[in-house]
């Protein structure tokens, strides 16, 4: 039964969705659109809207896709309103996954506040944005959306008189319009430059608010549980909380990823940085008004101050004669000359700039120290301490800038480079791995490069010394700060990395402190994992360069699905997390585990708590990247709030994975054995689907695969290498058509089918599943999840667009399979909670109730589109690209309604 509070939630959702339909009803009413006014829905009946006019069509399919982003927003509010109450009936405890809960928990397992502190600065968390083609809303329409919801959210303040509730409401209205006449679906594709100013939005804009937010959250949670408020007082007794990005690094697939884009990235990143801490240190200058009239300055600050402004010379003394007796805010002002010789490097003299963001912080911690001195501790923790915060997680840099390759790239830039070399045998891309790991062992033991500057291999190998050398240039301008890792794609074995090591060495880096970090995508690379790690971590190269006790290790959800499916990659990579971290103890270091997950669900997506209660125990070292892809992206972070809440789930969660014990017991042998024997099932029913002869031309029908592959929503290739294979079709539209035509099915199929077997062959693991499904985490996270995908899959839908496969045999065969699965597993889900989903998801499935029709209607109008399309593509470009267009707005409609794309 659902609590007071959900029915409060549930009728709150209902009330708002009506408030806000109505005002967008009201603006198509007063635009002269009469008939698609009363076509929206949850206001009105929803009328079939097959056979309409082409015009009218159009507009309603637009009319509906904003209406679907207008109930996203109302749900988003809704559920941040839910929290609040919850939080304030019910106790800051009782938010899942929060602090409060976790605090809570600490203190039952008993441990001290002195323990509990220790851990925070441990935490060094990294959210990395990526630019995958997921995202299917314009970047305009993102800020369109961000400034509505501040008007949603404003109008719930109850002490509006009705004149300003009438002004809100207009001014929602007036929203909805620009929104109307602006469109929702990218015209041309999205080049780099779109997608970089995408993220920078909120690497700028959202982030550093968000962080400010995240750590007041902390330190009120730690003041609710009644602890002592100086354990965390301090900038360096929290958590660091990084930003990492893709957008102008990733060039795995993505011709368009030059070394010069690289390049102008870093650029922009620091420029931003700096622009950002120019802000906050001419606001600090405003407020620190305390006057050396009515208080001693402290001799540290005053010997600061007489060094800096000599420094300086003429500019340090205008500095100081701008606030002739406030010396908090001359040292300030002497701070922001510094901080403008760093940006201009205008005067790079000792003293008169900022080598390093490093510099700028020990300014401000002698600031903070010399204004606690005179007993100011209440104002040295309001003006001070985000600005220290924001040196400490943003620094000079903003974010850090992975670089990733794929391995077989690098290959043919070795190839390359060994023949403009000289070298008779240079066939490094055929040759096995034993022979390569003798050649780059023995080069390896040198340091002279293979080439003279200027030298041209052939096209990858100039490639990938070109944004190398821009690393190089990076580095010895501005240090490591701004560069991630080096990852590398489809690591096979050790030679995979230690071929990052030669690149390194011909541009002269080797000794330089970047990470080099394998990716492991596919089953049999997560398996074999902790050998590629060993070997790895053995290399007398990896142990000279070690500086620190961390190395990172990627992991792929989206491949090791596409490979195996759901079960058989969330359990690999869940063995992959123990075997791996039992490899880097065995050298005395801890691993960043860099999730590469994406929105949804076979994609590794997912609630963040849960998620990360279900990693085995003792396999967090304290760090952890995580990637934010797509539509991800907007739906956790756009709005403060849900940022905030984001990022305390993250935080959190990692926190409790830490102070699990590491030498916490194996899992018990009977659940161990239970898993091996379901995953193994689930990995034998997957080919039944996969490698079925008829299955290609089952997807190309069946799913709008073609139609994606013309979308204009990123400006990545769908494909790696423009191969048209199953193989080289990339992991995300690989999951958005299957979502598109409503089958899901990478997100549930073979669980069904595996669990139903475990039942009847071996009764005693499936019991033992059974006792564990709401007591394991890794267990309940995967059920829930899978359940999820099988909840939001729809047979009527998902036989409609089979009815679009020629051969009916092939649709008849496959369409048996998949339906079979899904009700098994439906079924088996429903058995191992002991009770139906009706019971334990009322939320999901009101949700999905609410956009039922709606969605419905649109599918109708994909799928008469789709068939039209495809019968002209070929033959009739000026007929076809009409019903292109009609088709990706109806894309960009169900993706808003479903709350997903890849």
């Amino acid at each position: 039964m659902k609590n007071p509070l959900q029915h409060q939630e549930v009728d709150k959702a209902v009330t708002d969705l009506h408030f806000v339909m109505t005002c967008f009803q009201e603006v198509l009413l007063s635009l002269g659109e009469d008939e698609l006014a009363h076509q929206l829905p949850w206001v009105n009946e929803l009328p079939d809207i097959t056979g309409l006019a082409d015009d009218q069509e159009t507009k309603l399919i637009q009319a509906l896709s904003i209406s679907f982003q207008l109930l996203n927003m109302v749900e988003e509010n809704v559920a941040v309103q839910y929290k609040r109450q919850v939080e304030n009936e019910l106790g800051i405890a009782a938010i899942r996954g929060s602090w409060g809960e976790t605090f809570g928990q600490w203190k039952k397992q008993g441990l001290t506040e002195e323990e509990m502190a220790a851990v925070f600065p441990k935490l060094r968390i990294q959210p990395v944005l990526t630019a995958h083609p997921t995202e299917a809303k314009r970047v305009t329409v993102l800020e369109l959306h961000r400034e509505l919801y501040l008007l949603l959210v404003k109008n719930e303040n109850t002490t509006w008189s009705d004149t300003e509730r009438d002004q809100i409401r207009e001014s929602i209205k007036a929203l909805l319009e620009r929104l109307w006449r602006t469109g929702e679906v990218y015209l041309d594709k999205p080049d780099l430059y779109d997608e970089r100013n995408h993220v920078l939005h909120y690497f700028t804009h959202v982030f550093p608010q968000a962080l400010r937010e995240s750590d007041r959250r902390l330190r009120g949670s730690w003041k609710a549980m009644g602890f002592a408020p100086g354990r965390l007082s301090e900038p360096e007794q929290f958590p660091i909380l990084e930003f990492g990005s893709w957008v102008g690094g990733d060039r795995d697939g993505h011709p368009y990823v030059t070394a010069q884009f690289t390049e102008s990235t870093l650029k922009k990143h620091r420029e931003a940085a700096l622009q950002l801490l120019h802000q906050e240190l001419h606001k600090l200058a405003a407020s620190l008004s305390m006057s050396a009239v009515h208080q001693e300055t402290p001799t540290a600050l005053q010997e600061a101050i007489q060094t800096t402004a000599k420094a300086l010379g003429e500019t340090g003394a205008k500095a100081l004669a701008r606030n002739p007796r406030s010396p908090y805010r001359q040292f300030v002002n002497l701070m922001v000359a510094r901080l403008n010789n760093t940006q201009t490097n205008a005067n790079t003299q000792p003293g008169c700039y900022y080598p390093t963001a490093g510099d700028l912080q020990a300014d401000l911690k002698l600031l903070r120290q010399s204004i606690q001195r005179i007993g100011a501790q209440r104002i040295a923790q309001d003006l001070l301490f985000d600005v220290e915060r924001q040196v400490r997680c943003f620094g000079f840099h903003l974010v850090k800038l992975d670089i990733r390759q794929n391995s077989a790239y690098h290959e043919k830039a070795i190839s390359q480079i060994l023949q403009a070399a000289g070298f008779k045998d240079f066939d490094f891309v055929n040759w096995d791995m034993n022979k390569r790991l003798q050649f780059l062992n023995k080069e390896l033991q040198s340091r002279r490069p293979f080439l003279v500057l200027g030298d041209s291999c052939g096209p990858e190998a100039d490639e990938v010394l070109a944004y190398y050398r821009v690393l190089r240039r990076h580095v010895q301008r501005y240090g490591t700060d701004g560069i991630g890792s080096i990852i590398v794609s489809m690591t096979r074995d050790v030679t995979d990395l230690l071929a990052v090591y030669l690149f390194l060495r011909e541009v002269g880096l080797l000794d330089q402190p970047i990470p080099v970090a394998p990716l492991l995508e596919t089953i049999d690379d997560l398996q074999a994992g902790d050998r590629i790690l060993e070997a790895f971590l053995s290399h007398p190269v990896t142990v000279s360069r070690r500086r620190s006790n961390l190395q990172e290790v990627m992991l792929g959800y989206s491949d090791s699905n596409k490979d195996g499916g759901i079960l058989a990659s969330r359990w690999n990579i869940f063995k992959a997390e123990e075997q791996l971290s039992k490899a880097a103890a065995r050298h005395g270091i801890g691993l960043c585990f860099f999730h590469g997950r994406g929105g949804t669900i076979s994609r590794g997506g997912g609630k963040y708590h849960r998620f990360l209660d279900s990693m085995p125990a003792g396999s967090v070292s304290g760090a952890i990247k995580i990637t934010v892809q797509g539509e991800t992206i907007a739906q956790q972070f756009a709005n403060l709030k849900n940022a905030t809440y984001n990022l305390e789930m993250l935080l959190a969660g990692t926190a409790r994975q830490v102070m699990q014990l590491q030498d916490a017991p194996a899992l018990p042998a009977p659940l161990f054995d239970a898993m091996e024997r379901l995953t193994q099932t689930a990995q034998q029913t997957y080919p039944s689907l996969i490698d079925h002869p008829g299955f290609i031309p089952f997807y190309t029908q069946a799913t709008p695969i073609d139609v994606l592959e013309q979308s204009k929503i990123g400006s990545r290739p769908a494909r790696r290498t423009g191969t048209r294979s199953l193989a080289d079709l990339r992991a995300i539209p690989w999951v958005f058509s299957w979502n598109q035509a409503r089958f899901n099915l990478t997100g549930w199929f073979g669980v069904g089918t595996a669990l139903s077997q475990l039942q009847e062959q071996a009764p005693q693991h499936w019991e033992t599943l059974h006792a564990a499904a709401t007591d394991w985490p890794f267990l309940y996270y995967t059920l829930i999840e899978v359940e999820t995908s099988l909840l939001n899959s729809d047979p009527v839908i998902m036989e409609a667009f089979a009815g679009l496969v020629a051969e009916t045999d092939i649709r008849d065969a496959l369409m048996a399979l998949l339906l079979e699965d899904r009700e098994a597993g439906l079924r088996q889900i429903t058995e191992l909670f002991g009770r139906p989903a009706a019971d334990r998801r009322m939320s999901q499935l009101q949700n999905t109730a609410r956009r039922g029709k709606v969605l419905y209607n649109l599918h109708q109008l994909q799928l008469q589109y789709l068939k039209a399309w495809r019968a002209v593509k070929d033959t009739a470009p000026e007929i076809a690209d009409p019903l292109l267009k009609k088709l990706l707005l109806l894309t960009n409609g169900i993706a808003g309604g479903l709350k997903s794309t890849g």
